[in-house]
């Protein structure tokens, strides 16, 4: 739904403790509604932490006048709902 793909550097923002911290997506199960932090970055959220999960993009002054960002609203068990 938000058009991210393997590799790409993403920042995760942990709403419940403030931990903020830059990974990479790992590709998983579609429609799963499983989101993994692995490694040492396991540490920074638990089970039912509100996570934001920000990719940036680079692009000339005129393309970002255009870009319009994708932002997705999931419910509780990651399935989305707007």
């Amino acid at each position: 739904a938000a058009n991210m793909i393997e590799n790409e550097k993403v920042q995760v923002v942990n709403v419940n403790n403030g931990e903020r911290i830059e990974t990479y997506i790992i590709k998983g199960e579609r429609n799963s509604g499983v989101i993994c932090l692995n490694g040492p970055a396991a540490r920074k959220a638990f089970v039912g932490d509100h996570l934001i999960i920000i990719s940036y993009a680079t692009m000339d002054f005129e393309e970002a006048k255009k870009h319009t960002p994708i932002a997705i609203y999931p419910d509780n068990n990651n399935r989305l709902i707007r």
